[in-house]
C-alpha cells in the first residue's frame, strides 16, 4: 500500500481544484497548473481535499497512486505559495543581472551569456552574485535553475561557478610542490 498516496491533499483557502475529464486543474494566486491523469488512478475532490485511489491492484497502479498524489500536492502548493531556488555565483568578475526578459551572465567567457527567461518563471538578482528563480511549477523552476547552473558548474579546486545556495562543493587539494 502506498504510504504517500493514502493521505488526501489538503486544499488551502484561495486555491480552487477542479476535475475536467481526465485533467486536474489547480488555480490560485500564482496562476493555473494542469495535470493529465493516467488510466491507473482515480481522483475525487471532496470539500477542501483531493483524494487519489488506484483503479486496480497491480504494481503500476500502486506506483502511479503515490506519484499522482505527490504531483497534485506540488500543484496545490505551487499555485498557493510557489517554489523558489536560490543560487550563488563565485569567481572573480562573475556576475548576473536581469535586463528586460533576459538573464545576463558574465562567467569568464569572452562574451556574456544571455538566458531568455521562460514564461511563468520569475528571476531576480538582489546582488550581482545572487540569483533567485521563482515560479508555480516545481519541475520548471528546477529545470531553469539547472540550465543556468550548467553554464558554469562549480569546479572542485577553487569553487568557482554557479551553485545552489544550499549546495556543498567537495573541494580538492591542488598540486603540491
Amino acid at each position: 500500500m502506498s504510504r504517500v498516496g493514502k493521505y488526501p491533499v489538503p486544499v488551502p483557502a484561495g486555491v480552487q481544484v477542479a476535475l475536467q475529464g481526465r485533467t486536474v486543474v489547480a488555480k490560485g494566486r500564482n496562476g493555473e497548473l494542469r495535470l493529465d491523469l493516467t488510466e491507473d488512478v482515480e481522483v475525487e475532490i471532496t470539500g477542501n481535499e483531493v483524494a487519489v485511489t488506484p483503479r486496480r491492484d497491480d504494481r503500476r497502479s500502486r506506483t502511479m497512486w503515490g506519484t499522482t498524489r505527490s504531483l497534485i500536492n506540488g500543484m496545490v502548493q505551487g499555485v498557493s505559495t510557489g517554489f523558489a531556488k536560490d543560487m550563488e555565483i563565485n569567481g572573480t568578475g562573475y556576475r548576473a543581472a536581469v535586463q528586460g526578459k533576459d538573464l545576463v551572465l558574465n562567467l569568464g567567457y569572452s562574451h556574456e551569456v544571455r538566458y531568455p527567461i521562460p514564461e511563468g518563471i520569475r528571476i531576480t538578482c538582489e546582488r550581482p552574485t545572487a540569483i533567485r528563480v521563482e515560479g508555480a511549477d516545481k519541475q520548471r523552476v528546477g529545470q531553469v535553475a539547472a540550465e543556468i547552473r550548467a553554464w558554469r558548474a562549480p569546479e572542485p579546486y577553487k569553487g568557482k561557478g554557479i551553485k545552489y545556495a544550499n549546495e556543498q562543493i567537495l573541494r580538492k587539494e591542488g598540486k603540491k610542490k
